[in-house]
C-alpha cells in the first residue's frame, strides 16, 4: 500500500488494461448493432453494414494500438528507474 500512496508503483498501466477490454467490447457491440441496423434498414443499409464489419475489424485493433502507445511510456518510466536505482548503487 505504501507504494502506491508514495507513486513508487504505478496504477495506471493495470487501469490501461481494463480500458482496453471495455473498448474492444464497445467496438463489437457497435460493429453488431451497426450491421443489424443496416440490415434492416429499408433503403441505403449497405453502406452502415460495411461499416460495421469495418468496426468489428479494425476497432479493436486501433483500441490495441492506442494502449500500446499509452503502456509504452510507462514501461519507459520503469526503464528509467531500473537505470537510476542502478546507476545510484555503483
Amino acid at each position: 500500500m505504501q507504494e502506491y500512496l508514495t507513486f513508487r508503483k504505478m496504477f495506471t498501466p493495470v487501469a490501461i488494461q481494463v480500458i482496453f477490454w471495455i473498448g474492444v467490447l464497445a467496438c463489437v457491440v457497435f460493429g453488431l448493432v451497426s450491421i443489424v441496423n443496416g440490415a434492416s434498414a429499408r433503403y441505403g443499409g449497405g453502406s452502415q453494414v460495411l461499416s460495421g464489419i469495418v468496426t468489428l475489424i479494425l476497432g479493436p485493433i486501433a483500441v490495441r494500438i492506442w494502449c500500446e502507445l499509452l503502456i509504452v511510456v510507462f514501461r519507459i518510466l520503469d526503464t528509467l528507474g531500473e537505470i537510476k536505482n542502478k546507476l545510484g548503487k555503483s
